[in-house]
């Protein structure tokens, strides 16, 4: 089992920058697959970022391509997300994820971190 806890959410104004983490506790961090989804209001879920275990492949969404940089650091078991140049359509929950494999399915999930970008 996998516990995933994210922080860095916030309000912030079109143009600006956040960080978002995930720490991760339980089984080896460094064997599992991470990835950062999104929920927009009225929107389905999307992937917008992944990273393999080794974090040797990555994969970003068209949406947030060269705007957003997935890392990950096994030795503290945190993911992370950093976001430059935010659009208020990049407001939704933001929610990392763990799998088992490099190109999932997910099976764990954290309870998600709001982000606000006004305009």
């Amino acid at each position: 089992q996998v516990q995933l806890v994210e922080n860095g959410g916030g309000l912030v104004q079109a143009g600006g920058s956040l960080r978002l983490s995930c720490a991760a506790s339980g089984r080896t961090f460094s064997t599992y697959a991470m990835g950062w989804f999104r929920r927009a209001p009225g929107k389905a879920r999307e992937p917008i970022s992944t990273i393999s275990s080794t974090g040797g492949r990555i994969f970003y969404s068209d949406s947030v391509k060269g705007r957003f940089t997935i890392s990950r650091d096994n030795a503290k078991s945190t993911v992370y997300l950093q976001m430059n140049n935010l659009k208020p359509e990049d407001t939704a929950v933001y929610y990392c994820a763990a799998s088992m494999k490099d190109y999932g399915p997910y099976e764990y999930w954290g309870q998600g971190t709001q982000v606000t970008v006004s305009s």
